[in-house]
């Protein structure tokens, strides 16, 4: 099939044939090409294929780029590795150009199995004409969005406790900081504060001793109580929090204490205590190493008591607000690795979490410790060095995201998320608590902020052009933006602050991606606004629930900032993909089969198929299971195949008769008389219909089962209903009509199927075209060229759907009886009977009476109306519901009137919904009702679905045994003829050995029964010598009796 759309260039050539028609925008996100596609990728690129192709053949234009981000830490990190690099002093030794240049060298790495891969799944999307975030008219229109938010006050700098990776050297954004966390051990320690002039220690509690170094302040909640408390047989007096002391005291191992005496926090604040080290000590003249008031303070963990260091959101902000530290240069211990530096000698060099242990020794030494122990906990990680985090105070460029957040929620309510929920509560959510973005990044492989600021930092000038920059730096020969081309570019001061120069950080890379809507067609600067216009924003995206704080969020900030709307209208959020045991999938662990393997086993269009019709299409996670991807190919590809293989066969059966080639006459479709003709495509009409709808609200996890129950009822219900209509047996105007029905429902199946499953519906396609009228508009040479179908009204009957509905939970039901009674379905039952309350059901029934008979291989299918004396109705209350609404009046007396309800009541009930009880009001759905057949006769088995029953005769008498067996013998025939590969034309005779006495009276007595269903001769075996060509021989038992049979060609 690739080699056909190679050899048609179909994907080309379907937006070429597109050109013209209403455009219909799709963005796609850019991912990393540093490593080869995962389940997540193959799971969002199959609901972006799907959607885009169903768009395309609903006669859109359809345009479908793929990007790459090209910068950032992904890049950076991989060099890094590769390079031994660990430090900002290691990349500078051996230049930027030279760091650039490496990591522009790997950018693409993958990037061809990236398209081998894309395209052997299936997925339609211009790899030739594709965007990347390192080109300089990408990275142009960054700066143009920038420069927008510079220009309406949106862009501010500032020193915050941010986020920090050690391992990549740089601050990382709050969403960032979410995206990888992992459970770890830390220490756990408590650790004393004497009080100056006071005979008593505040104890607080860490789980990160690396910052007692840093130590600058206490906090406590001032309405919190507090105590002071002395351990029997102790000198030393401690403060706590009350609420906790229980715990602490557990932790010390203190059985008995004395209460000194209770106070409320605020009566700690401004007590000074001695601090733990002499690092920062001349820092106690600006207000440090007091007792400070602060309400974050909570009792639900530790002492009660923080201990407050500039690696603390929180901290810092009690530091600012009581002018503990200046913003430009708060204290900070660790250097940009997170090593501590001179300022603390005893530990210098020495990594954040390394300095733990030497640290809780040198507290030991000075009396300090009270309690180590060991913490349990949830930590953050960088997503990308997957190193632990930290906090630290760090000067930042930031978006003022908290100014807009109301313009967010508003834009956020514009757009349709499906599933609905992760935009109403976890992205909703996301906004509600959204904070100023930090989107600086202090790195050196990535688009370089376009600000130009005095040595005071207080001119400064944002470029947003590459024409911007020529003019007023002077350069004119800029061909790319990247540091090592731009760094050295200097801009006159205005105010006579001599030259301004760029400052030092480069875009977080989120910020180009939610740039990608402007700078994949490089606006403004190569589109015009009319046009940009019809692109923006798009109709669709998608990606995983993981986005949600990530590309969703930065594409909605970056399209409220810059034009105050939504750059998106519709967003499918699909869920994650686990291993099969639940756990994230791990190249390490092994835990997962490779994608491939699976593919070029068992498909691309299984693992599609079984992708977007699993729990990932609602956001919810799926466990992926290889057997799930077989079960797919078990249950829908091999039917659905083998029903396109039956029409084939008897359309080439029919040529042969006729003399002349089948080609498909819609008129037939309209003209049906055939009740099941008129049925199925009834049903593949209410089909169309249905999945329209459900596409234009983009629902895929309504859509799939709707169309999988629409095959089942083609492949499992019309065609074997239907197969003599189809092969022949019946006059050719009606094997004409059959196939033609046949064909329309297959076809048009097909056609809807194939933004799903593009491979098996190009194949069948293939063939079923060349049954089409030359002039037919769904003559094409792919079937991704054909236009999803309208729906006709005319040939909905709805009338007719519900009768065979209700005719398959008939039959369902009675097979259910067979199978409890172990009557297997070749042997015929006398009788079934079907009762149901209602007359209009019954009577929908009469025209399917006779495919009743024949699946159920019954003699008679009788139809009865419910009434007291066969029908037993039974009312069960609904314990929980009428229990919470009714409170003591639903007591023994209350729920035994209800068991004594008469039938007619119950009947009333279930048709209107309401019932009176003891003079209240029961409604509807509080009340079960139970049906059973009230059977006389022991050999009459019934089984219901709490709306009809079926009633099965189950008495066998020897006639119906023994047609049983005349079945089961003309079965054996059939297998034995297909073991030896006999086409169903060919022309053969059955040889039947010299039988014994049962099946002598079962040839003698079911002859015709053989003769009809093999519709060969059957002849004993010493007539054979007119027949000498032998093909194979078989058998069949019946107790220890066995019956020979050989087929032979019949003579011509």
């Amino acid at each position: 099939i690739i080699k056909l759309w190679e050899e048609l260039d179909a994907f080309k050539k379907s937006v070429q044939m597109s050109q013209g028609k209403t455009r219909y925008t799709f963005y796609d996100g850019p991912p990393f090409a540093t490593g080869l596609p995962h389940y997540g990728h193959i799971a969002a690129g199959t609901i972006k294929d799907v959607v885009t192709r169903y768009w395309h053949q609903n006669g859109y234009h359809v345009e479908r780029r793929f990007g790459w981000d090209c910068h950032g830490l992904p890049i950076e990190f991989e060099i890094d590795k590769s390079e031994g690099i660990r430090t900002k002093q290691d990349v500078l030794k051996i230049g930027i150009p030279e760091y650039n240049k490496k990591c522009r060298a790997i950018v693409m790495r993958y990037s061809e199995q990236w398209r081998q891969i894309v395209t052997r799944l299936g997925r339609w999307i211009d790899f030739d004409d594709d965007y990347k975030t390192m080109d300089l008219s990408f990275m142009e229109s960054v700066w143009w969005v920038f420069k927008q938010l510079f220009d309406k006050g949106l862009v501010y700098r500032s020193s915050r406790v941010m986020p920090y990776s050690c391992g990549c050297n740089t601050v990382l954004s709050n969403f960032e900081a979410n995206l990888n966390y992992n459970d770890v051990k830390d220490p756990s320690v408590v650790v004393s504060f004497p009080v100056l002039g006071a005979e008593f220690s505040i104890l607080a509690w860490t789980t990160t001793p690396w910052t007692l170094p840093s130590n600058l302040a206490l906090a406590v909640n001032p309405n919190l109580d507090y105590i002071k408390f002395k351990p029997k047989g102790k000198d030393q007096v401690f403060l706590v929090c009350e609420a906790l002391l229980p715990g602490i005291l557990k932790d010390m191992k203190v059985k008995e204490y004395e209460t000194i005496e209770k106070l409320k926090g605020e009566a700690l604040v401004g007590l000074e205590y001695e601090p733990l080290f002499s690092y920062w000590v001349h820092m106690k003249e600006s207000g440090c190493f007091k007792v400070y008031s602060g309400e974050f303070v909570t009792s639900e963990s530790g002492t009660g008591i923080v201990h407050c260091a500039p690696y603390g959101e929180e901290d810092f902000n009690l530091f600012m607000k009581n002018g503990l530290v200046r913003p430009e240069n708060p204290p900070d211990s660790l250097d940009e690795n997170g090593h501590f530096t001179s300022v603390c000698p005893e530990i210098q060099g020495l990594q954040f979490k390394e300095a733990n242990e030497p640290i809780k020794r040198m507290l030991k030494e000075k009396g300090r410790l009270i309690y180590s122990g060991v913490h349990n906990h949830s930590y953050p990680f960088c997503w990308r060095s997957d190193t632990p985090l930290i906090y630290r105070p760090v000067k930042s460029w930031f978006i003022r995201v908290e100014a807009i957040k109301d313009r967010l929620i508003k834009n956020n309510l514009e757009s349709r998320w499906v599933p609905s929920f992760v935009q109403e509560r976890r992205f909703h959510n996301w906004l509600e608590d959204a904070r100023d973005w930090c989107f600086s990044r202090n790195r050196f492989w990535g688009n370089p902020i376009p600000l130009w600021v005095s040595d005071d930092q207080e001119e400064v000038v944002c470029v947003g052009s590459v024409e911007e920059l020529r003019e007023l730096t002077g350069e004119h020969n800029i061909t790319d933006l990247h540091r090592e081309s731009i760094d050295n570019l200097e801009i006159p001061s205005k105010q006579g602050k001599g030259t301004l120069k760029r400052i030092e950080e480069v875009f977080d890379c989120w910020f180009e991606s939610g740039s990608m809507p402007y700078a994949q067609c490089h606006y403004p600067f190569d589109v015009s606004e009319e046009e940009f216009r019809e692109r923006f924003p798009a109709d669709f995206i998608a990606e995983g629930l993981d986005q949600t704080r990530g590309w969703f969020y930065t594409l909605m900030v970056l399209g409220t900032g810059t034009f105050d709307q939504p750059p998106f209208r519709n967003l499918i959020v699909n869920g994650l993909v686990l291993a099969a045991d639940g756990a994230k999938m791990s190249k390490s662990k092994g835990n997962y089969t490779d994608p491939m393997l699976i593919v070029n086993n068992m498909g691309a269009d299984a693992i599609r198929l079984y992708l977007v019709s699993s729990p990932l299409v609602r956001a919810e996670p799926l466990k992926f299971m290889d057997d799930g991807v077989w079960q797919t190919v078990r249950e829908i590809f091999l039917p659905w195949y083998n029903a396109y293989r039956f029409f084939i066969q008897n359309a080439s059966r029919y040529e042969a008769k006729c003399s002349q080639k089948y080609v498909y006459d819609e008129q037939s479709i309209h003209n049906a008389t055939n009740f099941m003709d008129i049925w199925i495509v009834a049903a593949c009409q209410n089909l169309i219909k249905y999945v329209r709808n459900e596409m234009e609200h983009y629902r895929l996890y309504t859509v799939v089962p709707a169309l999988l129950k629409f095959l089942n009822n083609l492949t499992n219900w019309y065609v074997r209903l239907n197969r003599k209509r189809i092969k022949g047996e019946t006059p050719l105007e009606d094997t004409k009509i059959a196939l033609d029905t046949l064909m329309h429902t297959l076809l048009n199946v097909t056609v809807l199927m194939s933004p799903f499953t593009p491979f098996i519906t190009e194949n069948i396609y293939q063939n079923l075209r060349l049954g089409l009228p030359e002039e037919s508009e769904d003559r094409q040479e792919s079937i991704h060229f054909v236009m999803i179908p309208q729906f006709k009204a005319e040939l909905i009957n709805e009338g007719i759907e519900k009768s065979v509905s209700r005719m398959q939970v008939i039959i369902d039901l009675a097979r259910k009886v067979r199978d409890k009674k172990k009557i297997v379905l070749k042997t015929p039952v006398s009788r079934i009977k079907v009762i149901h309350r209602d007359e209009e059901y019954l009577e929908s029934l009469t025209p399917v009476i006779t495919y009743m008979k024949e699946e159920l291989n019954a003699a008679e299918v009788v139809l009865e109306k419910e009434t007291p004396e066969n029908v037993l109705l039974t009312a069960v209350p609904n314990s929980k519901v009428l229990g919470k609404r009714l409170g003591k009046t639903f007591n023994k007396n209350f729920i035994q009137e209800i068991k004594n309800l008469s039938h007619e009541a119950i009947s009333e009930y279930k048709e209107t919904g309401r019932l009176e009880v003891k003079g209240v009001e029961v409604l509807e759905e509080e009340l079960q009702i139970q049906r059973k057949y009230k059977a006389e006769d022991p050999d009459l088995e019934g089984a219901d679905d709490s709306d009809v029953i079926v009633v099965v005769d189950c008495k066998l008498n020897p006639e119906l045994i023994q047609e049983g067996q005349a079945r089961r013998l003309a079965t054996a025939v059939q297998k034995l003829r297909k073991t030896a590969g006999l086409h169903p034309d060919d022309q053969v005779v059955v040889f039947y050995h010299p039988p014994g006495e049962y099946y002598s009276a079962l040839l003698q007595n079911q002859m015709g029964l053989l003769e009809k269903t093999l519709k060969v001769p059957i002849l004993p075996l010493e007539q054979k010598d007119s027949h000498p060509k032998f093909i194979a021989q078989g058998s069949e038992k019946h107790d220890n009796e066995e019956l020979v049979f050989s087929l032979h060609w019949k003579e011509q």
